[in-house]
């Protein structure tokens, strides 16, 4: 399997992830496989660049839950244990976003940036979702322009129309389901959880700590649900809004939240003396000419050699927006593709993976959206949807209420969506930036209601998606660190200036 770059972060930020991020995509395989019924055999890893005490091994878990004897199917975890054995409390994973991340490489990674009574406490685990490699692994066979992230996290016409965007609908739904196979029926939140549970089992662990970032926080929601003693410490980053009727609808739909929390940010940065990335002379100034310009490029796209698609147009401009507001470091990517495109010119085509790992994120993020609620069929939704979106959001042009491959897909959902309450044990911590493009605040809080007495929020005056060591600010860090160590939460929400 070939390896990603840093290079290909911006494009597995947007695409491997519709509607959250985590971390860039690292593929290890174990040198050898799991017999059933053995304790976990721990091998090295086979990956481009693991820290030198990360070991490898594959869980075998059933296909399908309701056929526990049936076929099964690999998940592969990655470990590094923990530094002060004497200390050791048991094991924290690391439960990725996406859906179409992995966390394998993330135990020497991120990790490692856990404060060292953490990692003196905890063996680290990471794991590659079912169906993302090298675990077992789908692939939907798509044409190379579907990959585009447009494509996927659809734009409507300039018009509004939303006609193009159900054609590429059925068409993704159409070779997902020829070229899937059974797998891509088995892969939603619901599963991931009961994979977490085998993991957990296989580890020999009593109860699972975990870390669960953007997406990853609503799988780390659902498992505790399900399984709610077999949770120890949970720190829930950078939240998804769990209303059970919607899922990931409601996720996208937070998109036009999360871009005008973040908007002012960019424009105070962007109009600042001494950038050299300066776009005008005031903040008032930078949405007008954001919003002109996206106008012109949908009248008079550039050309834009060996990209993805091969014209910069209103969308894609509008697209990169969402993917620069991730970090205020990537502010910098949409200034200066504003300033070529106010040229005339176009920067180099942004890298991208291998079209192979393209393939296998896009297939997982696809199935899991999609399998674990019912989306509308209907067009005439969309299009009523669409129009009052584009009315009250014009920076994110009616994109977050469109209709996605979910809108023409075959299959039911297997199940119904896990309902959080606020039933199981008092141990979780909800940590929130309070500008935050692709969760913003306002999921975070239903979250927090949801849950009740058995979670505690921290917010985050910071920009960014990932608040706890990576975007967020000192106080948050170190109260998610604190109770990773001691077990000792805020008394009540706390607010961290």
């Amino acid at each position: 399997m070939k390896q990603t770059t840093h290079r290909t972060t911006a494009w597995i930020g947007a695409s491997a992830v519709l509607f959250g991020l985590a971390a860039p995509l690292t593929l290890a395989a174990p040198a050898s496989a799991t017999a059933p019924g053995s304790a976990l055999h721990w091998t090295e890893c086979r990956t481009g660049a693991p820290g030198p005490r990360q070991q490898c091994a594959t869980v075998k878990v059933p296909l399908d839950y309701a056929v526990p004897a049936g076929r099964k199917i690999d998940i592969v975890v990655s470990r590094v244990r923990a530094e002060k054995p004497a200390a050791r409390r048991g094991a924290l994973l690391l439960i990725p976003g996406g859906p179409g991340n992995t966390s394998l490489d993330d135990t020497s990674g991120k990790g490692q940036r856990l404060p060292q009574e953490a990692r003196d406490a905890y063996d680290l685990i990471g794991f590659a979702p079912r169906g993302l490699a090298p675990s077992t692994s789908v692939d939907c066979g798509l044409d190379h322009g579907d990959l585009a992230v447009s494509k996927l996290r659809p734009w409507p016409a300039p018009d509004g129309s939303i006609t193009e965007n159900m054609v590429t609908a059925r068409r993704v739904a159409d070779a997902c389901t020829q070229n899937g196979g059974e797998l891509m029926r088995h892969i939603s939140t619901v599963d991931e959880a009961r994979d977490i549970d085998r993991i957990r089992v296989a580890l020999g662990e009593d109860q699972l700590s975990a870390w669960g970032v953007s997406y990853g926080t609503y799988v780390g929601a659902v498992y505790s649900q399900l399984f709610p003693h077999r949770t120890d410490r949970v720190v829930l980053d950078s939240n998804d809004d769990p209303d059970p009727t919607r899922v990931s609808r409601a996720w996208l739909a937070g998109y036009e939240t999360g871009v005008e929390d973040t908007f002012p940010e960019f424009a105070a940065w962007a109009s600042a003396p001494g950038n050299p990335d300066r776009l005008a002379e005031t903040a008032a100034e930078i949405r007008p000419l954001f919003l002109r310009l996206a106008a012109q490029l949908d009248r008079r796209p550039i050309p834009w050699p060996d990209a993805n698609p091969e014209i910069l147009d209103g969308n894609v401009l509008r697209q990169t927006m969402l993917d620069s507001f991730y970090a205020p470091t990537r502010f910098p990517a949409l200034a200066k593709l504003m300033r070529a495109a106010l040229d005339g010119t176009v920067p180099p085509a942004p890298a991208a993976p291998p079209e192979d790992v393209q393939q296998n994120i896009t297939a997982v993020s696809i199935a899991t959206l999609c399998n674990d609620v019912a989306w509308p069929s209907s067009a005439s939704a969309y299009r009523t949807a669409v129009a009052e979106s584009r009315k009250d959001h014009p920076l994110t042009a009616g994109m977050p209420r469109n209709a996605i491959v979910c809108a023409a897909w075959p299959h039911p959902p297997r199940q119904a969506p896990v309902r959080i309450t606020d039933r199981g044990a008092s141990n979780v911590l909800l940590i929130q930036n309070t500008r935050d493009v692709a969760t913003p605040l306002s999921g975070a809080l239903k979250l927090r209601t949801a849950l009740g007495r058995r979670a505690v929020l921290v917010t985050v005056n910071s920009t960014g998606h990932n608040a706890y060591l990576a975007n967020g600010n000192a106080c948050g860090d170190r109260t998610v660190s604190h109770f990773l160590s001691t077990g000792e939460r805020p008394t009540r929400d706390t607010y961290c200036a």
